[in-house]
Formats: C-alpha cells, structure tokens, sequence
C-alpha cells in the first residue's frame, strides 16, 4: 500500500465524517510493518472498533474516534466489511506459547525475609519476550541455542525467532540433553511440531558439534521431508522463515459486528 497516495487522499475519504468544527484529524495506517513509539521500541496495536467510512482498492478507511481514523492494507483484511458496518480489527501482536500477548507483564513469585511468598508483575521497556516453553537444560550448547531462538530476530525485524513459531503453531516440543561426553554421539536438538501452510510436521534444530553449526531436518510422519546443514547462529532465523513461515501471521483481521442501517426511502425503493 502506498502510504503518499493514502495520505493524498484522505482529506477527500473522511471529508463527511470529521465535525466541522474540528482543524485536523489524525489516523494511522495498518499494513503489516511494524509499529515503533516515541522512544522508538517495536510495539504491537491493541484491537479496536470502528465504523467504516470508505474502502479503495488498497484501503479499508475506519473512523475510530471523534477525529481519529485508522487505515487498513485492504490485501491483508480478512474482511472487507461495507461501508457503514460497524467492525472489531484485531491486527497482529507478538504472543507467547501460552497465547497471551508477548508485551503482558510478566508474573513473578518473590519471597520476604521470613519466606512469605508474593507475586510481582514486571515488565522490561520495550521486550516481548517469549519464551520457549521447556525446562532449563543440563548442557551448555543446549542453553545457548535456546537463548539464540528467544533473542534472535527473525527475518521481518519485528518478531524474534520464537515469536515465528508461536505463529507457527509450534508446539509438543522436546530436547535431546547430552552429557558433555556424548555431545557429538548423541547431539543438542530442539524438537517441535508446526502447523503452517509452507510445512506440517516435526521440526529438530540440531547442534553438529565437530563443525560448530546447526542442521534443520523436517519430518512429516517419521519421513524426512529435508534437511539443511551448516547454518549458522545468525543464520537461523532465516532457514526457518524460509521452511515454515508462510506469512499469514501480517493479516488483519476483521470482522462485522453490525451490518448499516438501512434507511426507509432505501427499503421502500427496494423492488
């Protein structure tokens, strides 16, 4: 969507639905790209209601306040509701593996001096994290590739690598934890299955020791699908976006909460 061009044109599209009284109004386009705020930190748009004002052939114009609009890529709506309707949008946000959004403080249980426990909500400026949902692993290379999927971006710059597989769908996952002895015998792997339309099946990312690198193997019922070798830490992101992301995660979703009245000289020239 062409950003100069909306800009160029909304004077005209919400030119009957700002107060005449009003000097300016203000909307914020929703094309899938990330959003930053002022301290320039990725955040992720809460849903929000609206009525719908105009549609284009690239855009969905929802008025949203009393001057304030938003403007939706129409080619990722999941809907394109008729004017008048009044909608709900939910546009992506980041989210953990237990479905919550990733920017939901983060619940933590402390304990005074006397053993009391206490819960403490923390939230870190600016972190979305999500964390892979298993128990912290005996071997080091192990804990390292973890950290590397929690803190890696992926290819979009805007979700980290286990956001995409939160996306993904990824879940039944599994560890393979060596003793030092037997890293390269039996090597570190995380396991997971996904559900996307690029692939569905089991997915093992694992640690070949003797060349410092990671392999990728897709396995769709005990078949091996593919495999890639000699990844690299910071090329992880990638490899995976390229086998299992299939971008459905950008759609906005919409959905008609009230159909527009229709007026009685409407109905009654209604054959």
């Amino acid at each position: 969507m062409d950003h100069q061009t909306i800009r160029q044109q909304m004077p005209t599209l919400v030119a009957g639905h700002v107060p005449s009284n009003a000097r300016s109004f203000q909307f914020n386009i929703f094309d899938g790209k990330p959003k930053e705020n002022m301290l320039g930190f990725h955040v992720d748009p809460s849903p929000f209601e609206g009525k719908v004002v105009a549609t284009t052939e690239d855009a969905i114009v929802i008025k949203i306040g009393r001057t304030k609009f938003a403007v939706l890529d129409r080619a990722l709506a999941t809907e394109v509701p008729v004017e008048g309707a009044k909608v709900e949008v939910i546009p992506y946000a980041r989210r953990r593996f237990d479905g919550q959004r990733a920017d939901t403080p983060e619940e933590v249980i402390e304990h005074t001096a006397d053993g009391t426990p206490y819960t403490v909500q923390r939230m870190i400026l600016g972190a979305a994290p999500a964390k892979l949902p298993v128990a912290l692993p005996q071997c080091l290379e192990l804990q390292q590739l973890i950290e590397q999927l929690e803190q890696m971006p992926a290819p979009d710059g805007h979700r980290r690598i286990t956001h995409m597989l939160v996306d993904a769908q990824a879940q039944e996952f599994s560890l393979v934890d060596p003793k030092p002895a037997d890293i390269i015998r039996t090597p570190p792997t995380v396991s997971f299955t996904v559900e996307t339309a690029k692939f569905s099946g089991r997915v093992s990312i694992i640690y070949m020791r003797a060349d410092d690198t990671y392999s990728v193997a897709l396995h769709r019922d005990d078949e091996r699908i593919e495999r890639r070798d000699d990844i690299y830490f910071d090329m992880l992101g990638e490899t995976l976006a390229d086998l299992i992301d299939d971008g459905t995660w950008r759609h906005i979703r919409v959905q008609t909460l009230q159909q527009p009245v229709r007026s009685k000289r409407t109905l009654s020239s209604t054959p």
